[in-house]
């Protein structure tokens, strides 16, 4: 039987949510369909699959919503404009924006280490080490703080 973390929440639970999630918003950024289908579309097999379903359901609006300013908030630590960033990267660098800007409930090694985990899953060959360079970078602008701590260790 799974452990729970203190605060309720189950971290295999999680992951599951961020790789459907990731596969839902490469839907959506393919189709162009509102995020509101995708997410009826998605959100049976969540489901099934016992994931953290409130949490896919804010990972994919909360992209949605900010699409625009997470985009502009990872252009720095690009070396290309972010629509000529792979699909699949492309999604997994807007989730990890948007949970490293508006969850800071969750430590950002953890969402590093999910960003690199899915992008390894689901990306191409090498796309994980242009996930982690980005996201390495943006870890230490998005979340000064938090980043110093854990070298200062």
């Amino acid at each position: 039987m799974r452990k729970r973390r203190s605060d309720g929440i189950d971290p295999v639970q999680r992951s599951r949510a961020r790789r459907r999630a990731l596969q839902a918003v490469y839907a959506w950024q393919m189709s162009g369909r509102p995020i509101e289908g995708v997410i009826e579309e998605f959100a049976h097999e969540q489901e099934r699959e016992q994931a953290d379903l409130a949490y896919f359901e804010d990972l994919l609006r909360g992209v949605a919503a900010r699409v625009e300013e997470l985009d502009a908030a990872l252009q720095p630590f690009l070396d290309r404009p972010v629509e000529q960033v792979d699909p699949v990267e492309r999604g997994v660098l807007r989730l990890a924006a948007y949970e490293l800007l508006h969850r800071p409930d969750v430590p950002y090694r953890v969402v590093l280490n999910e960003a690199i985990e899915t992008a390894k899953r689901f990306g191409a060959d090498h796309g994980h080490t242009y996930v982690n360079g980005v996201l390495d970078r943006a870890c230490q602008a998005f979340r000064p703080a938090e980043t110093a701590a854990e070298r200062r260790r």
